[in-house]
């Protein structure tokens, strides 16, 4: 005997070479996805009608299509055109998932495991990367996710995998980061808040090498006449807004929070959110990107003049 599988979720991942296609597949696979990479789109159909042996546990399970420009008969118009078929006509759940990475990145990963890129066997791996960014732009443009890679290690891109598709079919999940401002705006960020008119911990000779994890640190920006107003209606705001973030269908939600350096008030800040939301009933990941970063004097000393201008 056997059955037909009904996936309750299909992910295609797409994006341009090196920016992490490989790593999200793995990810995906170990979070209880089914995949398959660089399927022939042709195959799809065949793949979803396709029986399963009896016993076989797979039933339900999401499924994810690995593709890219390596793919055989790759077309992305042609592959925009047979996924809105799909969805029409079968009424299957497709997503698509983007990975986008910056070029001097890419180079420096293909210079680094020495590899050649797809597009350009023998020519600069530039001349590949502008290619295929523009092959694949129809897909870049269909993409329900877009996941920038550039700044993110295989570890760091593994958490976002597993937060935004480990529990398939569960409620959006919510990502409360803090960062510093010297180093970026985090690039995969939905909303971001600015601590910088909170008074600084960074100028207390006893709090410098302390971060926003620690009570003394947390005491002192508390003790700020500007912080228990705002905060508490940014609490307010992220609050009143999840609701509609969810009704939308947005699954994943990321609030960022960030100072100059993101050792102190970003760090604080982001833990009292967390903390508030978790009270609520949600249940929030905490991320700090530049917690481990070395206090920089010159660096908070610029935006220390820069505010007194």
């Amino acid at each position: 005997m056997s059955i037909t599988p009904s996936p309750n979720r299909i992910l295609l991942v797409t994006g341009l070479s090196g920016a992490g296609k490989s790593t999200v597949l793995r990810t995906l696979e170990d979070s209880g996805w089914e995949v398959v990479d660089n399927l022939p789109l042709s195959l799809l159909q065949h793949l979803l009608s396709a029986p399963l042996s009896e016993g076989v546990s797979v039933k339900g399970r999401p499924l994810a299509i690995g593709i890219d420009s390596r793919t055989r008969e790759f077309n992305a118009e042609g592959i925009v055109e047979q996924i809105e078929r799909l969805a029409t006509d079968h009424s299957y759940p497709v997503e698509t998932l983007y990975l986008e990475c910056a070029g001097s990145e890419l180079i420096r990963r293909y210079s680094e495991t020495r590899r050649r890129h797809p597009l350009a066997p023998d020519r600069p791996a530039t001349d590949g990367i502008a290619a295929e960014r523009e092959l694949m732009e129809p897909l870049r443009r269909l993409s329900d996710y877009i996941i920038d890679t550039t700044d993110s290690d295989p570890n760091a891109l593994q958490q976002q995998i597993r937060q935004r598709f480990g529990a398939a079919g569960a409620s959006a999940n919510i990502n409360v980061m803090s960062f510093g401002f010297a180093r970026g705006l985090p690039r995969n960020a939905d909303t971001v808040f600015d601590m910088r008119f909170l008074r600084n911990p960074h100028w207390q000779d006893r709090l410098r090498p302390l971060t926003g994890l620690d009570a003394a640190v947390g005491e002192y920006i508390a003790g700020d006449e500007a912080y228990e107003e705002n905060v508490a209606r940014m609490e307010e705001l992220i609050l009143a807004l999840l609701p509609r973030y969810f009704h939308e269908g947005k699954s994943y939600i990321s609030i960022a929070f960030g100072c100059t350096g993101g050792r102190h008030r970003s760090v604080h800040v982001a833990e009292r959110v967390a903390s508030r939301l978790r009270d609520a009933g949600f249940s929030p990941t905490v991320e700090h990107r530049d917690l481990g970063s070395v206090p920089r004097d010159q660096i908070e000393a610029a935006q220390r003049a820069e505010a007194e201008e």
